[in-house]
């Protein structure tokens, strides 16, 4: 027999959800300390402040890319939770889990940004986009199994965010593998799997990614 607290622990689908906004602003803001304003010692023309802007440029595109995928993953979580009917311990130690993998984001956008064209760094930061990945999806298994998601969810529903989660996680992990090309065409398959999930375009094939 459970023990009663561990029946009636982690209930509350609402301060896990006030958790999960906080958690996700500071990583959001976390991102953009990695973008630094050149140092003003040595530049005293236009030309060599562009110089040193074009030296950072290079950063903004790892900020860019994790930006879309906090913003992914935020708007997947939030779904799952509005069809949530209620939450439990393992559910909320789920999702805990998580956010552990949300709060990793900044570092691994700054080994990127620093190791750009470094496999090992391109293999890091989508490694973490794969923790992200497999716990909504063991958190949304878990809440079809036991019972806690809404009567109103429909089967079509239910196999959608499955279908969502491992489509994104095939691409993602296609991205990463061509890094054994060049981590710059990784780079650039992500930020489009990104954006196709941001604007989701009503072409048929894409629309149902």
């Amino acid at each position: 027999m459970r023990p009663v607290y561990n029946l009636i622990a982690g209930e509350s689908l609402e301060r896990l959800a006030a958790l999960s906004d906080g958690i996700f602003a500071v990583a959001m803001t976390l991102l953009v300390l990695d973008l630094r304003v050149p140092a003003n010692a040595g530049i005293t023309t236009e030309r060599g402040l562009w110089d040193a802007l074009a030296e950072v440029g290079p950063k903004f595109i790892p900020y860019f890319m994790s930006f879309l995928t906090l913003g992914i993953f935020w708007v997947g979580q939030q779904t799952q939770h509005s069809h949530f009917a209620r939450s439990d311990r393992n559910l909320a130690w789920l999702h805990l889990g998580f956010l552990l993998a949300v709060t990793l984001i900044p570092f691994s956008t700054a080994l990127l940004s620093a190791f750009l064209a470094f496999r090992i760094a391109l293999l890091a930061y989508w490694f973490n986009i794969f923790l992200l990945g497999a716990m909504l999806f063991l958190s949304w298994q878990y809440a079809l199994r036991t019972g806690l998601v809404k009567d109103e969810v429909t089967p079509e529903m239910r196999s959608a965010v499955v279908r969502r989660i491992v489509i994104a996680q095939a691409l993602y992990a296609f991205g990463a593998a061509l890094c054994i090309i060049s981590t710059y065409l990784s780079i650039a398959f992500i930020v489009l799997v990104q954006l196709n999930y941001v604007f989701a375009p009503r072409i048929r094939l894409l629309y149902r990614l």
